[in-house]
C-alpha cells in the first residue's frame, strides 16, 4: 500500500551574516512536525533553503568588497552558516533549495513569461514608497508613521521602469480563500490581511526591478530583473521539479500541507502567493501558517536592534535536544513569546530535569536494585491493584489521540502539554505506591512491585515515542534505558498498553538532563556570549594618536556645528567628490565638497543629521568651492580603508554647536 504524502516547508530564509534563535525556531517546528509525520508512516517531504537575491545582498556585497554569489555562498555553506546551523539543530529536511540553483532560475524565468503572456504581469512604472530590509513596496497609506509597517525603518522612494502583476485581478477570489476556507491559520491572521490589505483594495504589485542587477534577469527584457518574492514564493515548487528537469517530484507532493512562515510574512504567502498560483492555474497549498516571533526585551529579535541571541552558544551550552524542546514547548506556536536566559534554564529544570530526567532516572534504578536490571515474566499482570494504576495506564493509553489532535491542528506546545501530563501523573505514582517500601518484602510484595514498575516503564515508553520529534537524540538515549527496541517506538505501539515485553532488559544510564545551577549558568552565559561578540569584532588598524599637543584656546577655534544634508550628488569628472548641500541653521545653504565616494552612494546621505567644521576657509575643489569639512573616522581592515561618516540623532537642529 502506497505510503500517504506529506509536504511541509520553512520559508527560505534571506542568508544573514547573523543568524539568531529566531531563525531557528520556525525550522525547529517544521522538524518537529516532519518528523512526526514520518512517525505516523507517511511519506514526508520537507523543504527549507536560502532567498539569495535582491538588493540588500547586492549592497552588504559591495561593503564586504566581494561578489553577490561569493557572499551567499560564505553564508550558507561557510562555518557557522545556515547549513551548519541546520546541522547543529538536527533538522531533518530532505531537500535545500538556494534560489540560485541554476534550476530554480531558469524555471523562475518560465513562469515569469508564462504570467506575462497571459496578460497577467504588464510593464508600467513604479513611483512609491521601498522598504530595502523587508524588500518591500508599500503605498503611502500602509505606512506607520511614515515607516514600512513589518520592520519600522525608514522607506526610500522609488521611480523606476518595472512590470507589475495584475494582483487587484484576483482580489475577490484571495478573500473567498481567506475568509471562506481555513487556509490561513491561526484564524486571527485572516483578519488582520483582509483588513488592512483586501478591504482597502489590492493594487497591482511590482515584480520586476531596474535600479540593481542581482536577481534573475528576465530574458525577454534585458535590464529587468524579477522582484524578489516572485523569485522566492515558487521555490516550494521549482523544487519539486515544476518547469526543470532536476527533480520529478511536483505531481507526487504538490500542493503543500502547510508551509510554516513568520508573521512577518503571512501578507506574500496568503495573498500574492495564492494570487500568482491561480495565475498559473496551479493548485493552492492546503493550509499557511503564521506563527509568532520570539521577543528579546519586549521587541522583536534584530541584529539591527542588537539584541541577538546565538543559537550555536545555546545549544553548545544546554545540548540541542533541550534548546529544541524549550522552543516548542514554551511558547504558543501561533503566538509571540518573551525568551529569556532564565526562562530557558528553568523549563530545562523543570520539564526536562526534575519530570522527565527523575522519571527515568528513578525507574531503571528501581528495576536495576530490586530486579537486577530485568523485570520477571508475568509482571505487566497483577491481583492486587490500586486505583492509581488504572489512573496511570488510562492516561498513557489515551496519550496518543490527544497528541494527534493536538499536531494535527499546529499546536505543538498543547501536544507537550499533554505529555507532560502523564509524565507527571507517573511521578506521582511513583510516590502513592512507594516502590521502596514494596520491596522491603519481596516475598509478600515482589509481583506488586514489579507490576508498578512495568507501569512505569510502559508509561515512559509511550511518552517517549510522543517526545521523539522534540528531542530525538535524548529519546533514542531513553529508549536504550527503560528496555524498549525499535518494535516498540512506533506510532502504533504508542496507542498499545503493554508492548514493552516484560523480561525487557533495564539499564540506569547516564541522566538525561541534568539540573542546571541557575546563577552559575547565566554568569557562563554572559561571559560566552561577551567572548563571541569580541571574537566577532574585524581585526581593526587605527591611525597612531598624535603626541603633539594642541593648546585648548586653539582646539575652541573650530566651530563644529551640526548640518542636514538636503542633496548629495556626485562631481562629474571625479570619481571620490561628493557635492552636499547643506542645512547649517543659518538660512543660506551650506556646500561642502567631500572625497567619500568610494564608501557612500548619494542617495543615502539626504535627510541625514552630520557633523561639519563650518569655519574653515573656502577652497576649490574640481572648479566648486567648499566651505567647510565634514567629519568621518578612518580606519583599515584586512588590508582595506573603511570610512565612517559621523552621523548624529536627527532631532538635534540643524546649526546645533557641539560643544
Amino acid at each position: 500500500m502506497e505510503k500517504e504524502k506529506f509536504y511541509i516547508t520553512t520559508p527560505i530564509y534571506y542568508p544573514s551574516d547573523k543568524l539568531h534563535i529566531g531563525h531557528t525556531y520556525c525550522t525547529v517546528a517544521t522538524d518537529a512536525t516532519a518528523r512526526y509525520q514520518r512517525l505516523k508512516g507517511r511519506d514526508v517531504m520537507f523543504l527549507t533553503g536560502t532567498d539569495e537575491h535582491g538588493q540588500k545582498i547586492e549592497d552588504k556585497a559591495r561593503e564586504a568588497g566581494v561578489s553577490p554569489k561569493e557572499f551567499v555562498d560564505n553564508i550558507v555553506d561557510g562555518p557557522r552558516g545556515v547549513k551548519d546551523l541546520w546541522k547543529l539543530m538536527n533538522i531533518s529536511n530532505d531537500r535545500f533549495i538556494r534560489t540560485t540553483d541554476e534550476y530554480h532560475v531558469k524555471s523562475i524565468q518560465k513562469i515569469f513569461k508564462k504570467m506575462h503572456d497571459k496578460g497577467d504581469i504588464y510593464k508600467g512604472t513604479y513611483k512609491g514608497k521601498y522598504c530595502k530590509p523587508c524588500e518591500s513596496f508599500w503605498t503611502e497609506s500602509q505606512l506607520v508613521d511614515g515607516k514600512c509597517p513589518d520592520c519600522g525603518r525608514e522607506v526610500q522612494d522609488a521611480e523606476e521602469e518595472a512590470y507589475f502583476f495584475r494582483l487587484s485581478k484576483y482580489a475577490d477570489r484571495v478573500r473567498d480563500l481567506l475568509e471562506n476556507t481555513d487556509f490561513l491559520q491561526p484564524r486571527s491572521r485572516v483578519n488582520e490581511m483582509v483588513k488592512n490589505f483586501i478591504d482597502p483594495g489590492l493594487e497591482d504589485l511590482c515584480v520586476s526591478r531596474t535600479s540593481f542587477t542581482w536577481g534573475i534577469p528576465v530574458d525577454f527584457d534585458p535590464g529587468h530583473v524579477v522582484y524578489v518574492w516572485v523569485d522566492a514564493l515558487f521555490n516550494y515548487t521549482t523544487a519539486l521539479g515544476f518547469l526543470n528537469d532536476q527533480y520529478h517530484d511536483y505531481e507526487k507532493y504538490w500542493p503543500a500541507d502547510v508551509h510554516f512562515v513568520g508573521k512577518e510574512i503571512v501578507r506574500f504567502h496568503s495573498i500574492i502567493w495564492p494570487a500568482m498560483l491561480m495565475s498559473m492555474e496551479m493548485p493552492l497549498p492546503k493550509h499557511v501558517f503564521g506563527h509568532g516571533w520570539l521577543l528579546l526585551d519586549g521587541g522583536k529579535m534584530s541584529k539591527s536592534k542588537g539584541n541577538v541571541v546565538d543559537p550555536y552558544i545555546l545549544a553548545e551550552k544546554f545540548g540541542v535536544d533541550a534548546l529544541r524542546f524549550f522552543l516548542m514547548r514554551t511558547f504558543p506556536f501561533g503566538s509571540d513569546g518573551n525568551f529569556s536566559n532564565e526562562l530557558l534554564i528553568q523549563t530545562i529544570n523543570t520539564d526536562l530535569a526534575n519530570d522527565l530526567g527523575n522519571l527515568v532516572s528513578r525507574t531503571t534504578a528501581m528495576a536495576g536494585k530490586y530486579f537486577g536490571g530485568a523485570l520477571p515474566a508475568g509482571c505487566s499482570r497483577c491481583e492486587k491493584t490500586e486505583p492509581c494504576d488504572g489512573e496511570l495506564t488510562a492516561a498513557a493509553s489515551a496519550l496518543r489521540d490527544v497528541y494527534e489532535k493536538n499536531m494535527d491542528a499546529f499546536a505543538p506546545h498543547t501536544a507537550l502539554a499533554e505529555i507532560f501530563k502523564v509524565i507527571q501523573r507517573a511521578n506521582k505514582y511513583i510516590d502513592e505506591t512507594a516502590p521502596w517500601a514494596l520491596a522491603k518484602d519481596m516475598d509478600a510484595n515482589g509481583g506488586r512491585l514489579a507490576y508498578v514498575l512495568y507501569n512505569l516503564l510502559e508509561a515512559t515508553r509511550i511518552c517517549g515515542i510522543l517526545l521523539t520529534p522534540f528531542i530525538p537524540q535524548s529519546c533514542e538515549k531513553l529508549f536504550a534505558q527503560i528496555g524498549a527496541d525499535a518494535d516498540v517506538q512506533t506510532w502504533d505501539s504508542a496507542a498499545r498498553w503493554g508492548a514493552r515485553p516484560e523480561t525487557a532488559p533495564v539499564a540506569k544510564g547516564e541522566n538525561l538532563f541534568p539540573r542546571i545551577d541557575m546563577e552559575k549558568a547565566l554568569k557562563e552565559l554572559d561571559a560566552l556570549q561577551e567572548a563571541a561578540k569580541k571574537a566577532a569584532l574585524p581585526a581593526l588598524e587605527v591611525e597612531p594618536q598624535l603626541t603633539e599637543k594642541v593648546d585648548f584656546d586653539t582646539f575652541c577655534k573650530s566651530d563644529f556645528r551640526a548640518v542636514k544634508v538636503k542633496a548629495c550628488e556626485a562631481v562629474k569628472k571625479s570619481e571620490k567628490l561628493l557635492r552636499f548641500t547643506l542645512d547649517d541653521g543659518t538660512g543660506t545653504d551650506r556646500q561642502i565638497l567631500s572625497g567619500i565616494h568610494k564608501f557612500y552612494e548619494p542617495e543615502e546621505l539626504v535627510g541625514k543629521t552630520l557633523i561639519a567644521i563650518v569655519n574653515l576657509p573656502p577652497r576649490k575643489m574640481m572648479g566648486l568651492e567648499s566651505n567647510g569639512m565634514l567629519i568621518s573616522a578612518v580606519h583599515t581592515e584586512k588590508g582595506e580603508e573603511k570610512l565612517h561618516l559621523i552621523m548624529v540623532d536627527d532631532a538635534i537642529p540643524a546649526g546645533a554647536k557641539l560643544c
